[in-house]
């Protein structure tokens, strides 16, 4: 959906249209956006073609305008329609949280488990966004749990690692798959592990996951733990480092690079994760395959001095 189709320059709806609409935080209906696209629809019906009633059912999916919805879907607008990613109406509305929107768009026949062109469907953006009566909503009618959105992440997926413990919950609750890796080689657990959630890892180990299992580069959890993501406060991940050293998490086992979980954090700069680690028997002499100890890797003038074996 490109500014210059010959479709969109007699709306200025078509602005609007856009796959992850800036207003898709949004929990309930914007009246004076709505007001806005309502006028904007009154003065240019009268031109509009089918295709263009469809189109502009995206921007009032975006912004919970239900009067508006409704007119467009009386007047032929397509709950099949597609944006420029693939993504059908009932995927901007569950994305932005709108409920009433998604049940006004089920009740006309949206297609529940039609995905974008990425593989993402309503209920994996739901997932994504932490929307827990939309994902509760669209389970109750019969989404498809597994199907995967983009690099072949599942929703569990998803929602692990932006951190919804409750939407996790429910998928899990109703047969996700809490072990499918996707794309590259990441299941559901490794996510919450980088992403310093420990509930969602607990929930997830609960599933018979092996603690020491290996993925990608043979990471193990504690690995991927001890090195989190740049955005998790360093007390957050420490507290997932501790609770899998404390069930069993073997704190010597090397990566595909030879490193072990106490360079990893060395390398991250991340003093606490160490000093756990060394706690629970960390091995600070230990090199890499490039001959690098822990030590050398971290640019902490203290936690170098502290990983320097005496």
């Amino acid at each position: 959906m490109t500014e210059d189709h010959a479709l969109y320059r007699r709306i200025a709806l078509a602005a609007l249209i856009v796959a992850g609409s800036v207003h898709g935080s949004l929990a309930g209906p914007d009246p004076a956006r709505c007001r806005e696209l309502i006028r904007k629809y009154e003065t240019d019906k009268a031109q509009l073609s089918a295709v263009e009633i469809s189109l502009s059912l995206f921007a009032a999916a975006n912004a919970d305008c239900i009067n508006l919805a409704t007119e467009l879907l009386d007047h032929g607008a397509s709950v099949d329609a597609r944006d420029r990613l693939g993504a059908r109406p009932l995927s901007h509305a569950a994305r932005s949280g709108h409920l009433a929107m998604v049940d006004l768009l089920l009740a006309r026949g949206a297609p529940l488990d039609a995905r974008n062109l990425a593989g993402s469907t309503a209920l994996y953006f739901a997932a994504e966004r932490g929307h827990v009566a939309i994902v509760q909503r669209l389970i109750d009618r019969g989404a498809d749990v597994n199907l995967t959105g983009r690099s072949g992440a599942s929703p569990v997926a998803a929602a692990a690692y932006a951190g919804r413990d409750m939407v996790v919950r429910m998928l899990l609750a109703h047969g996700a798959d809490g072990r499918k890796a996707d794309d590259t080689g990441k299941p559901p657990v490794v996510y919450a592990a980088a992403g310093g959630q420990l509930g969602i890892v607990k929930q997830l180990l609960a599933r018979e996951i092996e603690i020491n299992a290996r993925y990608a580069n043979d990471l193990t959890l504690l690995m991927w733990a001890a090195g989190p993501d740049e955005t998790v406060p360093e007390a957050q991940a420490l507290e997932v480092v501790s609770y899998l050293l404390d069930a069993g998490a073997k704190v010597d086992d090397r990566d595909a690079r030879g490193r072990t979980a106490l360079m990893i954090a060395a390398e991250g700069n991340h003093p606490a994760i160490a000093k756990a680690l060394l706690a629970h028997g960390a091995d600070a002499a230990l090199a890499d395959k490039a001959g690098k100890h822990a030590a050398d890797l971290t640019i902490l003038s203290a936690l170098r001095e502290e990983l320097t074996p005496r």
